[in-house]
């Protein structure tokens, strides 16, 4: 059976925005029931063409950005693609945002609110980032 694996991602830094990508690959792609809430921070570095690079943290982060490796976004791109992980924008994060869905990674599903996304998380696995 399945685990049920619900993340979310609230934070803009680079470390924060890798881990939470390799936790949702590589539950997606082990077969796992994969959802990201995309929120805050965090969803500014999904639009196309705008916003900054996230910043590190610290050194782990900077040598990320150093060794060039798979990235945050090609990660999550694999998980939604390969894995079928569900990849949602925070519908309110959006409206504060004034993001419309042209604007998101095309990988990127349909805006969910946090009730909902907190009903489908019962019972299984929550992150957060």
């Amino acid at each position: 059976m399945a685990n049920r694996i619900s993340i979310v991602v609230v934070s803009g830094t680079l470390e924060r925005l890798q881990m939470a990508a390799m936790v949702a690959s590589v539950g997606a792609v082990s077969g796992d029931e994969v959802t990201v809430f995309l929120s805050m921070n965090a969803l500014q570095h999904f639009t196309l063409g705008k916003g900054e690079p996230p910043a590190a943290e610290g050194s782990f982060g900077r040598l990320l950005q150093e060794k060039k490796g798979p990235g945050y976004r090609q990660l999550f791109q694999s998980a939604a693609e390969l894995g079928d992980a569900k990849i949602h924008p925070c519908s309110m994060a959006v409206d504060v945002l004034g993001v419309g869905a042209d604007e998101l990674e095309p990988w990127v599903g349909e805006p969910l609110g946090l009730t909902k996304f907190l009903s489908d998380a019962h019972g299984g696995q929550v992150w957060t980032f």
